[in-house]
């Protein structure tokens, strides 16, 4: 069993439960979650997930991934970070909306932060798929996302940064 599994006293905890309610917290879950210790809100969308958190997030995650190592789905981990040109072949560049975050390398190079990851799957499987008999193929990730939420609420609900579980 990994480390992050072993037992520990709530004293040794990094992050302290709290019994007043969080001003701003409306949701009844997202209350919980800061009040024990399971997130801290850094800004508007954007959480830390304190140890706890880190490890309900880790056991989730391993259950679904055992889960799908069972029916033969293979993970991959994909870049944060994509090349404009693959959102523009898709003409999702222009159609994404605010959401999408644009930036510039020091070379003036065009980028995206992760939304999604299809334009790049696609890419990806463009290039190994060879023929129709390497198909049926699953392949799965656990990523973090960016989308520039117009008003990010609800507490893990709709976030600006998040983790996604793609297959």
């Amino acid at each position: 069993m990994p480390d992050y599994f072993k037992t520990m006293k709530q004293s040794e905890l990094f992050a302290k439960t709290f019994k007043e309610i969080p001003r701003g917290a409306i949701f009844v879950s997202h209350q919980l979650l800061l009040r024990g210790g399971f997130i801290y809100q850094i800004a508007s969308g954007m959480y830390a997930l304190l140890p706890l958190g880190l490890r309900v997030f880790r056991k989730i995650e391993n259950i679904i991934r055992e889960e799908f190592n069972k029916i033969g789905i293979q993970e991959l981990l994909m870049s944060l970070l994509h090349p404009a040109e693959l959102w523009k072949k898709t003409g999702r560049f222009e159609t994404a909306g605010k959401e999408l975050w644009k930036i510039k390398g020091r070379k003036g190079e065009e980028m995206v932060l992760a939304m999604t990851h299809e334009e790049s799957i696609a890419a990806i499987a463009a290039d190994t798929v060879r023929s129709e008999t390497a198909l049926p193929l699953i392949v799965n990730q656990f990523q973090t996302k960016v989308r520039d939420e117009e008003r990010p609420r609800g507490g893990l609900l709709r976030l600006r940064e998040f983790v996604m579980q793609d297959a």
